[in-house]
């Protein structure tokens, strides 16, 4: 957060409230608040008094005024903040430290404020949203969220979709939670935005439950495709959950070796749905694994004991992915044999590796020490020097828990 001392300095110089500091900052706001209070720890007969503010002319304040009001609103003195409260209704520049004094530490002040803003709250509070959520986090912060949330329903849809894009987070989760309460933007731009959400996964995931919910059947392509086509995980597998829905199961199988487990998991639950046994399939794809790498990694999540022998000749395979799927079917298929695993600790591939490690992790005790040893010399990949190391570590905490000091 930045040093709101230097500002609370200015205004105390005279210094218009625009110029003193940042006034398009959350952060600048509340620091200005602690800043105050700094300055009055200093020389207190720089701040404004109950007796100043009365002097102040009615309606809009000057600048010079504006600056005098900011500086009584961050008063320690909370009647000195009470007495600046009733100069804020006409001060437009002001309005940020009115949502700051309605979650004050004291009652009368938070009361007094909190009656203020709900008399003169409109179409000026979203434009505050950054501010309202940063106070929200505060134990008293939560009625003017509430307020602005109110705000945000009943009024204008445009007011809502102009935060959509806020470079706020938190302002955008907010926006996109009620533009699809209004029901604001279409299934078609939903889905468009849960695939294009960035690496909000809140945002994501509301996106796409909200445009499989509202999605008609005429709306399925315009909907299950950009699902389908998302970077991100857990709307791609949104996007396969539609296809159940949309009763299209055969299409499912395209994401049997997906790169992510979730969605693998969701297209074999369609496919079943459909009456189709995935686990034939994932064997017909492990027949040509350089077309699906990740179909290894499926045949482990499915598979049985019959499929270790298919498992352990591609963990030799030339293509890096393929390689780690078949080390983590192995691994969920409880079919690690060390002896077979401790060489991919050499593999030049770190995914490779990094797979090999974790399968390992059970067996660390049983590993040759000297060994591993070996793998975090100087002179070795830094994916394996890594891996070695939490092999060791492993080993060390086996090796403790079992000659009795307590857990690590």
């Amino acid at each position: 957060m930045s040093d709101g001392h230097g500002p609370a300095e200015r205004l105390a110089l005279g210094v218009p409230l625009g110029e003193a500091l940042d006034t398009t900052s959350p952060a600048a706001w509340v620091a200005l608040d602690t800043g105050v209070r700094v300055l009055a720890s200093r020389t207190a007969n720089r701040l404004p008094t109950r007796h100043e503010l009365r002097g102040l002319p009615t309606g809009p304040p000057s600048p010079a005024a504006e600056s005098r009001i900011a500086l009584a609103l961050c008063h320690p003195n909370g009647r000195v903040r009470e007495a600046a409260l009733e100069r804020v209704a006409g001060a437009r520049g002001l309005r940020p430290l009115l949502v700051v004094r309605c979650a004050d530490w004291a009652a009368p002040v938070r009361a007094r404020a909190r009656a203020v803003l709900a008399d003169t709250a409109g179409p000026w509070l979203p434009a505050l949203a950054p501010l309202v959520l940063l106070l929200s986090r505060r134990d008293r912060g939560g009625f003017t969220l509430r307020l602005t949330e109110d705000v945000l329903r009943d009024g204008p849809g445009t007011d809502v979709e102009a935060l959509l894009t806020d470079e706020d987070r938190a302002v955008r989760r907010l926006a996109h939670r009620i533009a699809v309460d209004r029901h604001l933007l279409t299934p078609a731009e939903l889905a468009r935005t849960a695939a294009t959400a960035g690496d909000d996964v809140r945002i994501q995931v509301l996106c796409a439950e909200a445009a499989l919910a509202g999605a008609g059947e005429d709306d399925y392509d315009s909907v299950v495709a950009p699902l389908l086509a998302a970077r991100s995980p857990q709307v791609r597998s949104a996007g396969v959950t539609g296809l159940r829905r949309a009763g299209r199961y055969g299409e499912a199988a395209a994401f049997l070796a997906d790169r992510s487990g979730l969605v693998r998991a969701c297209a074999r639950y369609v496919l079943r749905q459909g009456g189709t046994d995935p686990l034939p399939l994932y064997r017909s794809m492990c027949a040509d694994p350089a077309r699906h790498p990740a179909a290894a990694a499926g045949l482990g999540e499915c598979g049985s004991r019959a499929d270790i022998e298919t498992l352990w000749p591609l963990s030799a395979h030339r293509l890096p992915a393929v390689r780690a799927h078949a080390v983590s079917a192995l691994c969920a298929l409880d079919a690690v044999r060390p002896d077979r695993m401790c060489p991919l600790l050499d593999d030049p591939a770190p995914a490779v590796v990094r797979a090999a490690a974790r399968a390992l992790r059970p067996y660390a005790v049983e590993l040759h020490q000297d060994w591993l040893r070996a793998r975090i010399a100087p002179d070795r990949p830094r994916h394996t020097r890594m891996a070695a190391q939490r092999l060791l570590d492993a080993q060390e905490r086996a090796h403790a828990r079992g000659s009795g000091y307590p857990r690590l």
